[in-house]
């Protein structure tokens, strides 16, 4: 088992509530020699040394994930703080030194954070974090990495006459004869076009060796039937359930992709997509645009002189739009006679047509900004990088702020801002919270949904 052991010296409060001997233990002290102290303290973790795999029935119910123990006579004690697989925290029980998770809790936290089901043993990271009491009343708190091996329970074979789709579409609805069928688009990916006019609209997954031309004939539907774990979930990223199946919904009226991964088994619901592949992104099909009915699409991108293309899928397997959207395969370039910047992108398919909105600036807003609410301050562009083919992003380096929220906005104005969701920001999305700091900000604006922000705190 390979172990790697990290220290680090924080304030932890609150450590000292199980005894009164360790009152004044709140504080644990600074110490730049981390050599010197990870040898005097002599402070092991030591994995489960169990690979666990959910599919074999004589997998235990848990594991002592971790265990830690020392060499140093002069160490009082040791408690666990937290513990995370992968980055997501895990519960767990302590037994002396030792941390007991469930197989069940490291299976779920292994499909939250890799998010799939694919049945492949897969190696996670644990990383721990713990506190050395010394007799000295010198409290330290270090951070240790293992590893733990894990395999999910085995996924159905790919039916190999497809997947189809029945629920609240419009033009489907429940009846099996009259199924959507879902296109194969390979290596067990299936998609489908559907438009959904409800707020909530229920659906699920069949494959197509159970498809009747009864529609009576439940029982045999059923039996290849797939959905999700919880009744109603709209989640746009979720995972396939096959066993105890549950109906899963699309939130709201519109025209949608569905996405079936049977390899990973895994769908995602996701509005129509369009992507941007031109000289000023290194042709890449990087730059989002999105839409409602699969007519109109919004994107956010850099954009020169020297030509580029829209297209329906990546690496242009789909349908691709040249000069006045020919979808010819030797169609020509579109080109600008805009200056080179960044603008707010609008696409019409009916009519051909596109806009530019350009912006001129982004820039960060909110109570937790030097500014507060009444001013920007300034990111700055950093186009895509050819060399090695990063992609551009508008960035803030160095910037101090305090507890409270912020937003993105465009041109010193609210008819362009961003929220939300760090990882899936939208326009006019809600104010996003953040903790004190000093912070490197990236903010990738792409399409809502897609646009996404990284903030590294210093």
């Amino acid at each position: 088992m390979t172990k790697k052991i990290l220290f680090a010296f924080v304030i932890a409060a609150g450590l000292a509530s199980c005894s009164e001997d360790y009152t004044d233990w709140n504080n644990p002290q600074h110490n730049d020699a981390e050599e010197a102290v990870a040898a005097a303290y002599g402070v092991q973790f030591v994995g489960s040394g169990v690979d666990v795999n959910m599919g074999d029935e004589n997998n235990p119910e848990k594991i002592k994930l971790v265990s830690m123990a020392t060499s140093n006579p002069d160490v009082d004690s040791l408690r666990f703080i937290s513990i995370k697989v992968n980055n997501q925290v895990i519960p767990y029980t302590v037994e002396g030194n030792d941390a007991y998770v469930s197989t069940y809790s490291l299976d779920s936290c292994a499909m939250v954070a890799l998010k799939t089901r694919k049945y492949e043993k897969r190696e996670l990271n644990v990383d721990v974090e713990a506190t050395v009491y010394p007799k000295s009343k010198t409290a330290v708190v270090i951070k240790g990495e293992l590893k733990q091996n894990e395999t999910p329970i085995p996924t159905p074979e790919i039916d190999p006459k497809g997947y189809y789709i029945l629920g609240e579409i419009e033009n489907v609805g429940w009846t099996p004869s009259k199924g959507l069928m879902m296109t194969d688009k390979g290596n067990g990916i299936y998609t489908a076009t559907v438009t959904t006019t409800n707020e909530e609209n229920w659906f699920k997954f069949y494959g197509a060796t159970g498809f009747s031309t009864d529609d009576t004939n439940w029982d045999l539907v059923n039996k290849y039937q797939y959905g999700c774990q919880v009744n109603g979930d709209a989640a746009t990223f979720n995972m396939l359930e096959w066993k105890d199946v549950k109906t899963p919904t699309i939130a709201g009226a519109g025209t949608w992709i569905v996405t079936l991964d049977m390899i990973n088994c895994t769908y995602t619901i996701s509005k129509p997509i369009l992507y941007m592949a031109g000289d000023a992104n290194g042709w890449a099909t990087n730059d989002y645009l999105t839409g409602n009915d699969g007519v109109h699409y919004t994107g956010y991108m850099y954009l020169n002189q020297n030509g580029f293309k829209f297209c329906t899928q990546p690496e242009w397997k789909g349908t691709n739009y040249g000069a006045d959207f020919n979808t010819a395969a030797d169609a020509a370039n579109i080109t600008m006679t805009e200056e080179a910047g960044y603008y707010k992108v609008d696409v019409n398919l009916e009519s051909k047509s596109y806009v530019l909105t350009p912006i001129t600036t982004i820039g960060i807003i909110g109570s937790a900004s030097p500014n507060g609410w009444d001013s920007d301050v300034d990111m700055t562009y950093v186009p895509y990088n050819a060399e090695n083919k990063e992609l551009g992003y508008w960035e803030k380096k160095d910037i101090t702020l305090t507890a409270g929220e912020i937003k993105f906005r465009a041109n010193d104005d609210w008819d362009i801002n961003w929220g939300g969701d760090v990882n899936a920001l939208t326009q006019g999305g809600g104010n996003i919270a953040v903790e004190e700091g000093t912070y490197d900000i990236k903010l990738y604006p792409w399409a809502d949904g897609y646009a996404k922000c990284e903030m590294t705190k210093k």
